[in-house]
């Protein structure tokens, strides 16, 4: 399965690369019933229509004494999950809990903006690139992209999404920024989604992310596999991982979520040893990118980032307990830096 997802997800990135109109990952055949399922799956999953709250702001005013270096830089940028749809609180959005991490591991303030739009599709990427870097220079010194899960429901073509997403990731790289790309998340785990939709969602779903993690990588960003929302944790546990409405995380899947990125964004930014892994149980290797980009795509929490071409390393890392609130709240520094 593995390597056929590999052959798979070549294709695809390479359709990408020349404008193609991009691969059919599904048979005309199925459609209709595929229909039928999405009526009923969309009847149980809630719709998700309250705005998610703004994170916007300056975290870290434990570190906010520091002058001799200035804050620093995060954007957000992607779909409904980078945005927090599902939580109530600033502090319980995935950006809050990632740039309270990385202020705490740093040492120094995190000034953080989230572009991301609910809803979106990576044919929007282009847009929140210009907004990530309109203050620019400098640009963000890094940028987290979460997206792929509309892509998938609203059946755009995996070349053109890919092609979307290569293209942000050079914008991004080529304006100074480190980039970290959540890839599609599993569709499958989504309780009220029932078979055959489910197996065809989890298919195209992990297709898809394996396809972007290999443009990623090839235009020198690093990307997390989201895969089941980053562990076991989410189908052992879907009551308390998902929000209200069966299909954002909630608060505490949220910080699941958070607690598997923050290594990578750690390292992109060098703030711990590369050659850290995650768990005991497994060993960092290098693959070629489709091979890697494949078997992260089946394991939530997997990190791929480039080795020498065409191999690309593929790393386990340890998650991180994330700080408390209380060290690192926004609204602390703001006041702080406005003084």
């Amino acid at each position: 399965m593995t390597m056929s997802r590999a052959r798979v997800a070549r294709r695809i990135a390479a359709a990408a690369a020349v404008g193609g109109g991009g691969i059919g990952l599904l048979g005309v055949a199925a459609v209709g019933l595929l229909v039928t399922e999405v009526r009923l799956a969309r009847r149980t999953v809630g719709n998700g229509s309250e705005d998610p709250p703004s994170a916007d702001g300056l975290y870290g005013s434990a570190f906010a004494h520091r002058t001799d270096r200035p804050p620093l830089r995060l954007a957000f940028l992607g779909d409904s999950t980078a945005a927090g749809q599902g939580v109530h609180r600033p502090r319980q959005t995935p950006a809050a809990l990632l740039a309270s991490g990385l202020a705490a591991v740093a040492e120094l303030p995190v000034e953080l903006r989230n572009v991301a739009l609910p809803g979106a599709q990576s044919d929007d990427l282009a847009r929140q690139v210009a907004l990530s870097l309109a203050d620019a220079p400098p640009a963000p010194d890094l940028c987290v992209i979460m997206i792929g899960a509309n892509d998938v429901t609203h059946r755009m073509s995996p070349a053109q999404s890919v092609r979307h997403l290569s293209d942000a990731v050079r914008a991004l790289r080529a304006a100074g920024s480190e980039v970290v790309v959540g890839t599609c998340p599993d569709l499958g785990t989504i309780e009220p989604v029932y078979q055959p939709l489910r197996w065809v969602a989890r298919r195209l779903s992990r297709q898809l992310a394996a396809a972007q993690t290999i443009v990623v990588i090839e235009n020198g960003g690093r990307t997390v596999s989201l895969g089941d929302l980053l562990g076991p944790e989410f189908a052992d546990r879907p009551r308390e991982l998902f929000g209200p409405d069966n299909y954002h995380p909630s608060a505490e899947g949220y910080a699941t979520a958070a607690m598997a990125v923050l290594p990578t964004l750690c390292a992109a930014l060098g703030l711990w040893p590369e050659e850290e892994i995650a768990e005991p149980a497994h060993e960092a290797g290098m693959l070629p990118v489709a091979e890697a980009a494949a078997q992260a795509a089946s394991e939530g929490g997997t990190e791929v980032t480039a080795g020498r071409s065409p191999w690309a390393l593929l790393r386990y890392r340890r998650r991180r307990q994330l700080p408390t609130a209380e060290t690192t709240h926004p609204a602390v520094t703001r006041r702080v830096g406005e003084g």
